[in-house]
C-alpha cells in the first residue's frame, strides 16, 4: 500500500458504524486525500484505571507511528507488515495491547506508464462495496511538549483480487465480527495469543479483499501538496471509466 487514502464520513457516521462513545473527534471533516504525517481519526478502546470500565472512542492520530522509545526520524512509519507485527520490536508492543481501526472510504495506488517517451504515474482509487472500510491499525502514545500525542500505522498484507492488479500490498481490513476482539485493550500475553490474532486477521482480511474494486482517477491526485483534500472529485472515476 502506498501512502494515501480517503475518508468521506463525518464523526457521527463513524460513531454509528463503530458503536463508539465519548471523546469523539469533533473537528474531523471528510477528506479525500490523507497522506503520511497528517491527522486522521482512529477507533480504539481503553480501560479506565479508576473505574475499570472499557470505552470505545474516536480519537485523532498522526499517521506516522512513533512510540515513546523511538528516536525522531525523517522517514515516517505509516505501514506495518502483517508478517512482522507480532515479532518486530517496533510493532510488537502495540500489537499486543494498542490495536486500533483506521476507517477509510478507500485508498490510492499507482502504476507506471510510458507516454510519448516519458514515464508517468497513473493513480487508481481502490475501495470496497460498503460505505466505510475498517483497516487494522496500531497506535502509540507519547508526550511532546507536555501534550500527549497519538500516532498510528496501518497494517498491510499481500494484495488479493482487484488491488493486486495495481500494487502488491494492501491494507489488512477487518469485518465487524472481529471489531471487539481486535480493539480489546487486554494485553496479548503469550506467543500463542499473538499468533492466533495474526492468523484470524489474515483470514478475514482476505475475505474483505474479495470485495475490493478499483478504477482510474485523475492524475492531479499525484501531487498531494497541490490538491484540495476536501475535493470529493478526487475519488471520481476518470472519464471513460
Amino acid at each position: 500500500m502506498c501512502g494515501r487514502f480517503a475518508l468521506d464520513k463525518k464523526t457521527d457516521d463513524l460513531i454509528q458504524a463503530f458503536v463508539a462513545d465519548g471523546n469523539d473527534f469533533e473537528d474531523w471533516q471528510p477528506r479525500y486525500s490523507i497522506a503520511p504525517t497528517e491527522v486522521t481519526p482512529i477507533i480504539r478502546e481503553r480501560k479506565h484505571s479508576d473505574s475499570g470500565e472499557v470505552s470505545r472512542t474516536i480519537d485523532s492520530a498522526v499517521w506516522d507511528f512513533h512510540p515513546a522509545f523511538m528516536r525522531d526520524s525523517k522517514r515516517p512509519q505509516f505501514n506495518a507488515r502483517i508478517e512482522t507485527i507480532a515479532s518486530n520490536g517496533l510493532w510488537k508492543g502495540a500489537f499486543a495491547g494498542s490495536r486500533c481501526i483506521v476507517p477509510m472510504r478507500g485508498y490510492y495506488e499507482w502504476t507506471d506508464l510510458e507516454e510519448d517517451g516519458k514515464k508517468v504515474k497513473q493513480p487508481y482509487f481502490i475501495h470496497g462495496d460498503s460505505g466505510v472500510l475498517a483497516a487494522a491499525g496500531l497506535y502509540a502514545v507519547r508526550k511532546v511538549d507536555n501534550e500527549w500525542v497519538v500516532s498510528t500505522a496501518i497494517i498491510t498484507r499481500e494484495a488479493r483480487d482487484a488491488s493486486g492488479q495495481v500494487h502488491e500490498r494492501m491494507p489488512a481490513f477487518l469485518i465487524p465480527d472481529l471489531y471487539d476482539e481486535w480493539l480489546n485493550p487486554a494485553k496479548l500475553a503469550t506467543d500463542g495469543e499473538r499468533e492466533h490474532l495474526v492468523s484470524v486477521l489474515e483470514v478475514v482480511s482476505e475475505r474483505v479483499a474479495s470485495t475490493i474494486t478499483t478504477y482510474e482517477v485523475d492524475r492531479r491526485v499525484n501531487n498531494s501538496r497541490a490538491i484540495d483534500p476536501f475535493d470529493s472529485e478526487l475519488v471520481e472515476p476518470s472519464p471513460g471509466e
